[in-house]
């Protein structure tokens, strides 16, 4: 049996790299899955707590959690397939310049 402290350090791992990838990189599709690798990261946490803990409330949680997700990967590439056609980029930078 796994013990729970390699879950959470994976997890911990994992976000760590997607909080690297948000800060660091300027393509928005990168970001955008940098963020789903920290969402990801989160629902591990959840698993395994929940199995520790011999709950299915952390399940549950997940299924939100993934749910929500899927519509922000289905809204953010859409803005920015939209992005895209207008400028013809993908970077952060480019974004800014769309502010009042």
């Amino acid at each position: 049996m796994v013990p729970i402290s390699w879950y959470l350090t994976l997890s911990a791992v994992l976000f760590a790299i997607g909080a690297v990838g948000v800060v660091i990189r300027r393509n928005v599709i990168v970001i955008l899955m940098a963020i789903e690798i920290m969402l990801n990261a989160v629902n591990l946490t959840f698993i395994a707590l929940a199995r520790q803990l011999g709950s299915v409330d952390g399940q549950v949680v997940v299924f939100f959690v993934m749910a929500v997700a899927a519509a922000e990967a289905a809204v953010g590439l859409a803005i920015i397939v939209a992005f895209f056609r207008n400028r013809e980029s993908v970077n952060v930078d480019d974004l800014a310049s769309l502010r009042w």
